[in-house]
């Protein structure tokens, strides 16, 4: 078994450090495998603040120079890649960015965000390059994850309704159990959809406790118009709070997420830095992928 990262200077598993280390979110994945009723995928947002959402798409090459920017401007101890698609979606980006930010700066601790669907195909390569994953985990009972999913899409077939939920928690549940049994830090994010998926919230951290998922982010949804959950009301944050409550009875909880985009850079819930946003726009003449 591997040894379990160190997550002593992660500021997302470690909330003492927040305001010390930043990290950098690298935006080479725009292709996603899932539909989720909340998402939109128009991601050329230079201004709103959200999960999905990134100035432009970067190669991978190009991606490490932005590292770097930031490198120069905070003190950064995390590189991950969290879309603005699945990175997993787009694997040849993923692992090759993966790999060059290994090879270039070896002591950073790299982490992805999946929605889990492809890591059980790639879960060799996840082991291999990553020290800390990130699973969306939006049910662990088909009939409320059917409300949430429109389709999936797994090889050249598409899912619809109670099968693509049941695939999509299967198969996080067993990727899961081979991060956590290679000795992979793992931190499990749920969107709050009021109405949706709000009562199962407990359910969903007892079982990620059962898998010894290392921490639990109950996050508020955000609504994004033209979605099928555009007209929901974001959770009250007294309501986050209950239920992180309940939730901590099972694991350990993020309080202080905030929402990260795929681009994100610098300290949490600091924004982008002006001179990396000036080095970002300096990538616009390079093609999108």
């Amino acid at each position: 078994m591997k040894i379990t990262a160190d997550i002593r200077n992660h500021p997302c598993f470690n909330s003492s450090v927040r305001h010390k280390f930043g990290r950098v979110h690298l935006p080479v994945a725009p292709r996603c495998n899932v539909q989720c009723n909340y998402c939109n995928r128009l991601f050329d947002c230079p201004n709103e603040g959200r999960p999905g959402v990134t100035s432009r798409i970067m190669r991978p090459k190009d991606s490490i120079a932005f590292l770097a920017a930031a490198m120069e401007a905070n003190q950064i101890s995390v590189a991950g890649i969290a879309g603005p698609g699945d990175p997993l979606a787009n694997p040849d980006q993923t692992f090759t960015t993966l790999r060059l930010v290994r090879k270039k700066y070896p002591h950073l601790l790299r982490c992805l965000s999946t929605n889990g669907l492809y890591a059980l195909t790639y879960i060799r390569e996840i082991i291999h390059y990553a020290s800390h994953v990130t699973l969306t985990v939006n049910a662990v009972d088909a009939e409320v994850g059917s409300r949430i999913y429109k389709w999936i899409k797994l090889g050249d077939r598409i899912h619809t309704g109670i099968d693509a939920a049941s695939i999509m928690m299967e198969r996080q549940l067993e990727a899961i159990r081979h991060l956590k049994s290679a000795g992979i830090v793992v931190k499990v994010n749920t969107v709050v959809i009021p109405g949706v998926n709000d009562g199962h919230i407990e359910s969903i951290a007892r079982t990620m406790g059962r898998l010894s998922v290392d921490m639990y982010n109950a996050m508020p949804l955000f609504p994004v118009k033209g979605t099928p959950f555009g007209d929901i009301a974001e959770p009250l944050p007294a309501e986050i709070t209950k239920l992180r409550e309940q939730a901590s009875a099972h694991l350990p909880q993020m309080n202080h997420c905030a929402r990260c985009r795929a681009d994100a850079a610098g300290l949490i819930g600091a924004g982008l830095d002006p001179g990396i946003r000036s080095n970002q726009r300096s990538f616009l003449a390079t093609a999108r992928c």
